[in-house]
């Protein structure tokens, strides 16, 4: 349940990957790399870690970022066989995205997308899964130049939709993102479940 005053708020925001899509290039992903194309995933989970900051800012490339972690030496398989299987891995959680595009036609508040996105993923991401028709605008870390649980990214998006921490709600599936949503200020909700975000985003719709 929500503790909010559903008239106050002025504008949602949502993370993509955990409440809409699966993660675009999570560790899961990453494992069942490693198992297709046969390379160690301990080898190249270390320079992931290394360089990944720096690739969801858009301070590098994807080529770049593919070179550090697996084409600094040779390998049985194409950089752009690779970029396939990474964006396959992007899918629809069950039953929440569809939901929130007839949703957002129902409601009178804009919808932003705040997030930690790769621009390659990311831009596939909202060409492939539609997202303008739920999203008003999206502050994903590779646009903004950081990346979430840093403050500024937070206070960036709210400076730019104009809205004061207590005119906003925020649902993340990690409680660690939705804690530094709360030291804001933000109405921030830690979204487990399709059924119980949606009871709540229900609130917002045009009586």
């Amino acid at each position: 349940m929500s503790d909010f005053d559903v008239s106050k708020i002025k504008a949602v925001f949502m993370d993509i990957g955990g409440v809409l899509l699966t993660n675009g290039w999570g560790h899961e992903s990453r494992i069942e790399a490693a198992k297709v194309f046969g390379f160690d995933y301990e080898e190249i989970n270390i320079l992931h870690n290394f360089i990944y900051d720096v690739f969801e800012i858009d301070s590098i490339s994807l080529d770049e970022y593919l070179n550090t972690i697996l084409f600094h030496k040779p390998q049985d398989f194409t950089k752009e066989q690779f970029k396939e299987f990474m964006f396959a891995q992007s899918v629809e959680l069950p039953q929440m995205l569809e939901w929130l595009k007839t949703w957002k036609r129902q409601i009178d508040l804009p919808v932003f997308a705040l997030s930690n996105e790769n621009r390659d993923l990311n831009d596939y991401r909202i060409q492939n899964f539609k997202l303008h028709q739920l999203f008003d605008g999206l502050f994903s870390s590779c646009y903004i130049k950081i990346r979430k649980p840093d403050p500024r990214i937070f206070k960036r998006a709210m400076e730019i939709a104009q809205v004061q921490p207590h005119e906003c709600v925020y649902f993340d599936d990690r409680p660690m993102l939705v804690n530094a949503a709360k030291k804001l200020g933000m109405n921030a909700i830690l979204h487990e479940n399709f059924e119980t975000t949606k009871n709540i985003l229900e609130n917002f719709i045009r009586k």
